[in-house]
């Protein structure tokens, strides 16, 4: 588009009637970059506050059924998922309009999912159940269920789609599931509770956070005989009680240099160098904070704090919280509009 407005302003002579309305459409196109949209599933609110990235407003707020938690988006960003966790289902919701269009099949209790790279496939925690749920989002059906450890939680998959990871809190395992057959394939023992697993967006590595442990595991996909642990990462912040450092939701910028982990109570977001797994920075944000998102240019990282009733947004270049912004009753999870 704008390739095609330079050659038009190229071919008008500058006292041309034209230029009035060209030069309106020059600042249309050269304002501000597009803005993502932010939703935030607020648990005992039992809502969805959705928030303008341009100005950091919140502009909506919707029912989003019962304890709303684990919150997705479609790739192609039309629409919105949403564990409602007491009434046993994933609801689906138009991302524009906020109406809502249907629901998913996901076992009991869901509580946290993650969507294959192409939409077609939600991996769900079933917490009261022990299995996780596999739904086919297109057919609107259960494909599989998988038992797994005791208190199923954190769910990733690799960037390859060969592996889901589920994370079960009270086995203390992150058992590796097969995409190819639903088989669990690997279990690999952490530290006590875990809650959320990540991998690096090569898949060379995954991280698994352990709430009441206080680490992160360190997990290499590329041992000779399947993943292998091979480092663990503790925290330690001057003034603050040890029990409460409760690593939960991570996040890692796609070159896979800096990862971000949400330590709960201690009310600090940890920055790790994830080339050396050495703790360089802790960032001070709202009340209890639990899962982080990223904007798609990664220059934010949104966090969000369950017992200050807000979201943090912070700088990643700078490694600064910049803003707060209240939302629901207890805010759960965060998801950003795709571009």
């Amino acid at each position: 588009m704008m390739r095609h407005l330079f050659k038009v302003l190229r071919s008008v002579k500058p006292a041309s009637r034209l230029w009035p309305a060209i030069l309106s459409i020059c600042v249309l196109f050269a304002g501000p970059a597009f803005a993502n949209k932010v939703y935030v599933s607020n648990e005992k609110g039992n809502t969805v506050t959705v928030i303008d990235s341009a100005n950091w407003e919140p502009i909506a707020e919707f029912d989003a059924g019962n304890r709303p938690r684990g919150i997705g988006i479609s790739p192609d960003g039309a629409h919105l998922y949403v564990c409602a966790s007491d009434d046993d289902t994933i609801k689906v919701f138009d991302a524009k309009t906020y109406e809502f269009l249907w629901s998913l099949p996901s076992g009991p209790d869901p509580e946290l999912f993650v969507m294959s790279p192409d939409g077609s496939t939600l991996y769900v925690s079933n917490e009261d159940d022990n299995l996780v749920t596999v739904v086919d989002t297109r057919s609107k059906t259960v494909v599989a269920e998988v038992p797994v450890g005791v208190e199923p939680e954190g769910m990733a998959v690799s960037p390859d789609v060969r592996f889901v990871v589920n994370t079960s809190e009270t086995t203390n395992m992150a058992h590796f599931i097969a995409t190819e057959d639903y088989k669990i394939k690997h279990n690999i023992l952490v530290d006590q509770r875990p809650r959320y697993a990540r991998f690096t967006n090569d898949g060379s590595t995954l991280y698994v956070s352990s709430e009441i442990g206080g680490t992160v595991s360190v997990i290499n996909m590329l041992g000779e005989t399947g993943p292998e642990l091979v480092d663990k990462i503790g925290f330690e912040v001057p003034g603050v009680q040890p029990e409460w450092l409760q690593p939960v939701g991570m996040r890692i910028t796609s070159d896979n240099k800096w990862l971000f982990v949400a330590l709960g109570p201690a009310n600090r977001v940890a920055v790790i160098d994830a080339t050396t797994d050495e703790v360089v920075r802790y960032i001070l944000v709202g009340q209890r904070v639990w899962q982080l998102e990223f904007t798609p240019d990664e220059k934010y990282l949104l966090t969000t704090n369950g017992n200050s009733n807000d979201i943090t947004v912070i700088d990643v270049a700078e490694q600064e919280a910049v803003k707060s912004i209240q939302v629901g009753q207890q805010p759960w999870g965060v998801v950003v509009a795709p571009d």
